[in-house]
């Protein structure tokens, strides 16, 4: 008997509503905020880098920078990651979030494939296939092995 296995990407699984908000602080300067479903610091900083950002991290904030645009990354009260833009228009800041949010997604499919790939034998089961579909979902096909 074999058990397929379809990952889609995040992305194409459905991106959560990019909310953003665009304040202006005392000094003048417009700050545009745009909320993420993004949690993992690791798998963010390397999707950062992904789309071709310099990232930086302090102790609450991680930052990417694609030459003069920055994105600086702070995590609210849930642990999720929201970005913030200073000096843009609120449709730059949700299009590099965009961007960075669709390199999350196949790092976390990545992330997860991983993960299977290596508990797959403690569950009796034994990879047969894999291949990659046009839209970047991957099929995974396992036997199960007989007891």
């Amino acid at each position: 008997m074999s058990v397929s296995l379809l990952l889609v990407p995040l992305a194409l699984a459905g991106a959560a509503a990019v909310q953003a908000r665009a304040d202006r602080r005392h000094d003048g300067v417009t700050v545009v905020q745009v909320n993420t479903r993004m949690r993992d610091v690791g798998l963010l900083a390397d999707a950062l880098r992904d789309t071709g950002a310099v990232v930086t991290t302090t102790t609450d904030v991680l930052t990417g920078s694609w030459g003069e645009q920055t994105l600086a990354f702070r995590r609210d009260a849930d642990g999720v990651w929201s970005a913030h833009a200073a000096g843009t228009t609120t449709e730059r800041a949700v299009e590099l979030v965009t961007a960075v949010d669709t390199a999350y997604g196949r790092r976390v499919q990545q992330a997860v494939l991983e993960r299977i790939r290596d508990r797959a034998p403690a569950a009796g089961l034994r990879l047969e296939s894999e291949s990659v579909q046009d839209d970047a979902s991957v099929r995974l096909v396992f036997e199960v092995e007989q007891a």
